[in-house]
């Protein structure tokens, strides 16, 4: 297998090419995730443009036969999206007819409770998954609140925050025309909208792969993802009964406390008296919105596909941007325990964030090891600094400890490290 991991900046994009023969010439191709929210050549339309014409190539004549959105954030499937003059980057991916696209349960429109289409067999019916699709809708809501309010008011707001604000709120907002293009894709050919356990969403289309869904749960599977413990700030259905009315909270106060159209003294403007408290109270209601919005990114990540892929005596893992919460139901199943133990490729979670790498996943690798372990492991990271988390909290992406542990014990590759305007780092496994 030839993996192409492109530098898209802070997103994913892997292209994975199984080879059949020793020419390579029959091939099969495989696309998890497309997307980007922040480009090192500032023109992101541009950029995908290019990535996906690169694909086009590489795919030839095969086309594609498969496409994996992991989840619905903005640096997965941001190139996803289409054009009204046909030239988007979605429409040449579009152009290659993929087979199946995968995505997890969560996209399944059929889920929302305005629908009327027919839902897969297995979750027929049930309520939870029903609501939990709908306060996401509410969710995304509440994020393009907060990107409006980022663009109107930065300039009340500590520096940086809004910046911050702004870049969680794009990140977690609907992204209408590529979840469209998905869904025309899917309908083209075969979706599946997948949860632990799912059979092989590529048996009919990758021979001699077996796929194994491992992420996400369903809250029927997994009831304890819909509560929120007391010291547990982690847990990825937290704002599923208040997503809604906090969206609509933050719609109806747009002008803030502190308002000109509020004060009657000094021509709209705060007696300097009251400046310095106007100024720290305005800050504390930005650093509230700040961790919403951060909680609600973490409820997408904790929505993402975990993938591990058998061939040849060798396992790969992609799990998105799986954290803890979505993790922690595979990590209990004694049968996932034992394919994650034996894992040869790792495609960093979440761009190298700490709680995507468990440690206790991390310890269950059996392949780490120094650079003279023969069957070694190798990792491979998409990610780009100063974008996501701080340092001064330790929850700056890619989290250092981990890049230093990465390094350490697995071949590691990072599209953070190309030069020269390389487009991708390419990796082969040989089965």
């Amino acid at each position: 297998m030839n993996l192409y991991a492109y530098q898209v900046g802070f997103g994913d994009c892997f292209l994975l090419q199984f080879c059949y023969d020793a020419e390579e010439k029959t091939r099969r191709h495989v696309l998890v995730d497309f997307g980007t929210t922040g480009t090192p050549e500032g023109d992101a339309n541009a950029l995908m443009l290019k990535i996906a014409e690169d694909i086009r190539d590489k795919c030839g004549d095969d086309g594609l036969d498969a496409v994996v959105a992991t989840h619905r954030h903005a640096d997965h499937i941001s190139g996803f999206a289409t054009k009204t003059n046909g030239k988007g980057s979605g429409d040449v991916i579009r152009g290659l007819k993929p087979k199946v696209v995968l995505q997890p349960w969560t996209e399944d429109l059929s889920l929302a409770t305005h629908a009327t289409g027919p839902v897969p067999k297995g979750l027929r019916g049930v309520a939870g998954s029903v609501r939990a699709v709908a306060a996401l809708g509410a969710m995304h809501g509440l994020a393009e609140q907060v990107t409006t309010l980022a663009a109107k008011r930065g300039k009340s707001l500590p520096l940086g925050l809004a910046e911050r604000l702004d870049f969680l709120g794009r990140d977690n907002t609907k992204n209408l025309p590529a979840v469209e293009n998905l869904a025309r894709m899917g309908k083209a050919g075969t979706a599946v909208y997948a949860h632990f356990g799912t059979d092989d969403p590529f048996k009919a289309v990758l021979p001699g792969v077996k796929t194994h869904v491992l992420g996400p749960p369903t809250p029927e599977q997994h009831p304890g993802v819909q509560k929120q413990r007391s010291t547990d700030d982690d847990q990825f259905w937290h704002f599923q009964a208040r997503g809604a009315g906090t969206a609509n909270l933050v719609a109806g106060n747009q002008r803030g406390p502190f308002d000109a159209s509020y004060v009657d003294a000094k021509r709209g403007k705060l007696p300097r008296d009251a400046r310095w408290a106007a100024r720290h109270i305005t800050a504390s209601r930005g650093n509230q919105l700040l961790g919403i919005v951060t909680m609600l990114d973490k409820v997408m990540n904790n929505t993402s596909l975990i993938l591990l892929m058998e061939v040849g005596g060798k396992r790969l893992l992609f799990p998105g941007d799986a954290q803890i919460e979505n993790w922690s139901y595979a990590l209990d199943q004694p049968d996932a325990q034992a394919l994650l133990a034996d894992v040869d490729l790792y495609k960093v979670g979440h761009h190298g964030s700490l709680n995507a790498t468990p440690k206790s996943l991390w310890k269950a690798f059996k392949k780490r090891g120094n650079a003279a372990r023969k069957d070694r492991m190798t990792s491979v990271l998409s990610t780009m600094a100063d974008k996501h988390g701080s340092v001064d909290k330790r929850t700056e992406v890619p989290r250092r400890t981990l890049v230093d542990a990465l390094k350490h014990d697995t071949h590691f590759h990072s599209t953070q490290e190309l030069t020269g305007g390389q487009p991708y780092t390419m990796v082969r496994i040989d089965f």
